[in-house]
């Protein structure tokens, strides 16, 4: 869950007063999630200004899994120079 929540809004740390205190680019931003239109085959994608998880449409929740810790994975290695 530390992970998924780092994945949307670049922090493991949920603030005191909780998630409704989560801070965005202009104040408190509560913790979203989209659905986007596309390709099935795309990962899901997030913008962490506005703490929001933008989801495809999967076929099945082991596929969403499947995709979501693909994305969290490979967002936590960073550019992976070296």
């Amino acid at each position: 869950m530390a992970r998924l929540q780092q994945f949307v809004t670049r922090t493991s740390k949920v603030p005191l007063e909780g998630f409704k205190a989560l801070q965005g680019i202009s104040g408190p931003q509560q913790f979203q999630i989209h659905k986007t239109y596309g390709a099935p085959e795309r990962l899901p994608s997030v913008h962490t200004c506005f703490n929001q998880l933008d989801l495809p449409e999967y076929s099945s929740r082991e596929q969403l899994e499947e995709r979501l810790l693909l994305a969290i994975h490979e967002a936590s290695e960073g550019f992976g120079f070296g």
